[in-house]
C-alpha cells in the first residue's frame, strides 16, 4: 500500500528498493537540479561557501537519516516505533524534495507569486512541492515524479487546502509596492483534489481530522492542525538546518558578531531560570564559533547538530486511528526553545537586515512584473510547452505560475531584462 503508486510501473519492474526508486527520480529530476540556482537565505553570486536551496536539501537529507537512525537506537525495545520509522531511502526522499517546489529568490519569491496568484488559489511552495511531485516532474505525462504513496504523504507539510485557510480579508493591494500582506496561507492547491484524494485514501477514518485547521485569530491565515509522523521527522530536520547550518553561514561571512550572540543568545541560553540543557556548553560553543578557524567552527556546529538530533523524542497522540498519523516526533518544549533561539537570531540579525531584504524585494518585484507581462502576452512570452498547456487549459493562470516557479535566480533575472532592458536580449538567448 505505502510503495504503491499513482501511475504503475513497468510490467518487469526491477528488482528494487521502491523508496531507492523514489530517492533516484528526485535527485535526477530537471527541478531538483534547479535548486542549486535557487536562493536559500543569501542572494546568489555573493559568496561559494553559504547554502543554496540545493546545499540545504542536501543536508535536510542527511539530517532527517541521522535523526531515523537515532529514533531507532532510542527506541530498539518499541515495536511500533521501529515498524513506522521510515528507511533511510524513504526519509532522504523527502529531505530532497522538500524544497523542490521554491520559486526564485526565497520567500520573496513565495510571496511575490502568491501576491499574482491570490485570485487564483493562490501560491505557497510545499504546496507546489506536492504539486511537482504528482503532476509537473518530468517522469511521467499525467503524475509527475510518481513517486510512492509514502513519500508523497512526508511531503504534504500541510495538508489543508487553500481555500479551508485563506483569509483574503487580509490582503492590502496597493499596487505591488508592498507584498507584507500577501504571505501565503499554509497549504495545498485545490486545485490538486484527486492527488491529494489518492494519497489520503487508507485514512478512511481519518482523513477529514488529518485535514482540520485551527483559526490564529483576526488577520491571520488559519493553519493547518496535524502532519503525518514522516513528515514531524523532516520537519525537524529542515529546522536544525535553518537553525544551525545558516548560522554556520552567518558566523563564517562576518554578518553577525560575537557581540550580538552574546546579547542575544548566550544570555538568553544561560537564563538560570529557564535550566536551558545548553547553557553548560554554551561559553565554550561560542568560542569555537567565533574562533575565526574554520575547523574549531565546524566542531561547534556540528555538536549542535548532533545535540538537537539526539534530543527528539517521539510520542503517541492519541488523535488518530493510525499510527502513520498519531506518532509525531518533536522536542521537549526546553529544547524546543533553545532551537527557538538560535533561529530569531538568524532571522533578526541576517534575513530581515536591509541589505538582503533589498534583495529579496527586488526579485519580487521582478517576479511580479514577469508574470504580468506573461499573462498579458502569453502567446508571445510563455515557452511553446507552457502555451500549449495554457491554451489545453483554457487560460488557466496557474500555468503561468508554474513556470516561473520553475526558473532559478538567474533565469528569472535574465528573463527580466530581455524583456524589460531595452540593451540586452537576442535571438540567440535560449530560454
Amino acid at each position: 500500500m505505502w510503495t504503491e503508486r499513482y501511475e504503475s510501473l513497468e510490467a518487469t519492474p526491477q528488482k528494487r528498493d521502491e523508496f531507492s526508486r523514489d530517492r533516484a527520480r528526485i535527485i535526477h529530476s530537471a527541478f531538483f537540479r534547479r535548486l542549486q540556482g535557487k536562493t536559500q537565505v543569501l542572494g546568489l553570486g555573493e559568496s561559494d561557501f553559504y547554502r543554496t536551496r540545493l546545499t540545504h536539501s542536501l543536508e535536510v537529507a542527511q539530517i532527517g537519516s541521522g535523526i531515523s537512525e537515532a529514533l531507532k537506537v532510542k527506541y530498539n525495545d518499541d515495536e511500533i516505533i521501529q515498524e513506522l520509522l521510515p528507511s533511510q531511502n524513504l526519509i532522504e526522499s523527502m529531505g530532497l524534495a522538500h524544497d523542490i517546489g521554491h520559486p526564485p529568490f526565497g520567500h520573496g519569491g513565495e510571496v511575490a507569486l502568491n501576491y499574482s496568484m491570490h485570485k487564483y488559489n493562490g501560491f505557497e511552495g510545499n504546496a507546489q512541492t506536492l504539486r511537482i511531485c504528482t503532476k509537473l516532474g518530468e517522469y511521467s505525462d499525467a503524475n509527475g515524479l510518481n513517486l510512492t504513496r509514502r513519500a508523497l504523504l512526508g511531503l504534504i507539510k500541510y495538508p489543508s487546502y487553500h481555500s479551508a485557510v485563506v483569509n483574503s480579508s487580509i490582503y492590502r493591494d496597493n499596487g505591488s509596492l508592498n507584498l507584507d500582506s500577501f504571505r501565503p496561507p499554509k497549504c495545498v492547491f485545490d486545485c490538486d483534489k484527486e492527488n491529494i484524494e489518492w494519497i489520503l485514501k487508507p485514512f478512511t477514518n481519518d482523513r477529514d481530522k488529518f485535514m482540520s485547521v485551527f483559526d490564529k485569530g483576526a488577520g491571520k491565515h488559519k493553519k493547518p492542525k496535524y502532519k503525518s509522523f514522516d513528515c514531524s521527522i523532516m520537519e525537524l530536520a529542515d529546522d536544525i538546518s535553518y537553525g544551525i547550518h545558516d548560522l554556520e553561514d552567518s558566523v563564517a561571512l562576518g554578518l553577525v558578531s560575537e557581540s550580538q550572540w552574546k546579547n542575544e543568545v548566550v544570555a538568553k541560553i544561560s537564563d538560570g531560570l529557564k535550566k536551558y540543557p545548553l547553557s553548560e556548553k554554551i561559553l565554550e560553543l561560542t568560542s569555537s564559533l567565533f574562533s575565526g578557524e574554520n575547523k574549531i567552527r565546524k566542531k561547534a556546529i556540528s555538536y549542535l547538530v548532533n545535540y538537537f538530533i539526539n534530543s527528539i523524542e517521539v510520542e503517541k497522540q492519541n488523535e488518530f486511528s493510525h499510527n502513520l498519523l498519531d506518532y509525531q516526533a518533536m522536542f521537549s518544549d526546553i529544547v524546543g526553545e533553545e532551537l527557538d533561539i538560535f533561529q530569531e537570531f538568524v532571522k533578526n540579525n541576517v534575513i530581515k537586515t536591509p541589505e538582503v531584504q533589498t534583495l529579496e524585494y527586488k526579485g519580487q518585484q521582478m517576479v511580479i512584473k514577469l508574470f504580468e507581462a506573461i499573462e498579458s502576452n502569453p502567446s508571445r512570452l510563455l515557452p511553446k510547452k507552457y502555451f500549449q498547456l495554457y491554451e489545453e487549459q483554457q487560460g488557466n493562470l496557474r500555468v503561468i505560475s508554474d513556470y516561473l516557479a520553475g526558473t532559478t535566480d538567474d533565469y528569472a533575472t535574465r528573463l527580466y531584462h530581455k524583456i524589460f532592458t531595452p540593451s540586452n536580449g537576442s535571438i540567440f538567448d535560449k530560454l
